[in-house]
């Protein structure tokens, strides 16, 4: 381990890492992000190929809606109890472990399904791969406190977060092709056998910082500029669950979390019957509408997450920053609810690209707000935890969609439906955002140490 002082400047022993002039800082750190946005590629495609598949296996199996729902559930409980049990997995292993274990496991998963011949097999492997991937987060977060200093915090996030966005990109081209050319059952196999190409890089190419012999002097110490205390975090002890709860800014991550990660669910799931219903698309061809505003999405991670960076550079207060620019992502999502005012298509696609890009931007920061306001050794546990109840509010909220949906659709209006869909969308992130304020209030002019 390398040493570290009270100094603004750290003292490096002679370890054998490698050396750099003091004006040039280095990039490895952006190469170790560049891993954290390929894992995330990989976990979407591997979330997404069944719902692609669904047609042919609907043919193959005789499933019913039910059938189809409850293998989705399997998948969104175990994930929901998957983030709690690997943030805290995670906190007590280390990064590189952890992804280890978590990416053979869903890997595994994924190519299971190629054997599968009855819809409780497929249940259960479902289930298993939400538990296991469901480490993805909790380990990146960890991983971007680990590497980047505060000020470059949310934009690695955003980075690591636009690879949902490009695995849902991907998902839909690569699948297809693979289910025509080879069958669903190499479909299956061939996309799960991604993750153990990205662990041959990641077991090659990683160790944290302190570990890291490629890492140069003048990088270690930028990555571990901003530090309030130069004390290792790993020294400090574990905080319990009950220390964790206690704590104001859990319950604003908590908050950022279950009242928002429901939207990003109703933009992926529910936009493309809306653009049916409202704009008669035909689902069955290439959707512009549809590509525009996932597209989007990508802009928004990384955009918000260079807007909190930018700030800091500037020399805004971390907290502030942060709170700024959920700000604005929040107050971006509002123009949603004016999509009744309009019928024409493209003025509304602008509108829903508008507030599925802040959704991101949003995601990018409330990330990035957990290694600002607690110890690195705690991330992973509050990751972990906020990302479990936002689960639990994407479980929640789609019982909510359908019961306003069918009332509508049986009245013979579902758009109306649709439009109170949008009020709440419009209205729950600013929500989040008042709340985050009120509890971290005293946060914006000093760093919460946990």
């Amino acid at each position: 381990m390398r040493e570290v002082t009270k100094k603004s400047k750290l003292q490096v022993p002679s370890n054998g890492i490698g050396e750099a002039s003091a004006d040039k800082i280095g990039n490895y750190r952006w190469l170790i992000c560049s891993l954290l946005f390929a894992a995330t590629t990989i976990n979407y495609i591997d979330r997404q190929i069944l719902g692609l598949l669904k047609p042919e296996l609907e043919k193959n199996f005789h499933w019913t809606e039910t059938d189809y729902s409850r293998i989705v559930m399997a998948f969104t409980a175990c994930y929901a109890f998957g983030l709690l049990f690997y943030g805290r997995l995670i906190d007590k292993i280390g990064t590189k472990l952890g992804y280890i274990i978590s990416v053979s496991v869903w890997s595994v998963a994924a190519m299971l399904h190629s054997t599968i011949r009855t819809t409780l097999g497929f249940a259960a492997v479902r289930g298993l791969l939400g538990l296991s991937e469901s480490g993805n987060y909790p380990a990146g977060v960890k991983t971007v406190a680990e590497w980047f200093p505060k000020r470059e915090r949310a934009l690695a996030i955003g980075i690591l977060d636009s690879g949902s966005n490009i695995g849902a990109c991907v998902g839909p081209i690569l699948v297809p092709w693979l289910l025509l050319s080879y069958g669903w059952r190499a479909a299956f196999i061939i996309t799960g056998s991604l993750g153990f190409l990205w662990l041959i890089v990641w077991i090659s190419f990683y160790q944290v910082p302190s570990k890291q012999r490629r890492l140069t002097k003048s990088e270690f110490q930028y990555i571990n500029s901003d530090e309030d205390e130069k004390v290792e975090s790993d020294q400090l002890p574990a905080m319990s669950w009950k220390q964790l709860l206690r704590m104001k800014q859990t319950w604003a991550f908590i908050a950022g979390k279950f009242f928002t990660d429901p939207i990003w669910f109703f933009f992926l799931f529910w936009l493309p019957s809306y653009f049916n219903n409202y704009f008669h698309l035909d689902l069955k061809k290439p959707s512009l509408p549809l590509v525009i505003i996932y597209s989007g999405t990508m802009i928004g991670s990384l955009g918000g997450g260079y807007l909190s960076s930018w700030l800091i550079k500037k020399g805004w207060n971390v907290h502030k920053a942060r709170k700024m620019a959920l700000l604005i992502s929040a107050i971006c999502v509002i123009p949603i609810m004016t999509t009744r005012y309009t019928t024409n298509m493209w003025f509304v696609v602008a509108l829903i690209s508008l507030s599925a890009a802040a959704n991101q931007a949003w995601s990018a920061n409330i990330f990035a707000i957990v290694p600002d306001m607690f110890p690195k050794k705690a991330v992973s546990s509050v990751v972990g935890l906020g990302g479990m109840i936002g689960a639990i509010g994407s479980l929640l909220f789609p019982i909510f969609i359908g019961f306003i949906l069918d009332y509508y659709k049986n009245a013979g209006n579902i758009v109306t439906g649709y439009n109170i869909i949008f009020l709440v969308c419009g209205t729950s992130f600013m929500l989040a955002w008042l709340i985050i304020h009120l509890l971290t209030r005293k946060m914006d002019s000093k760093t919460a140490n946990g």
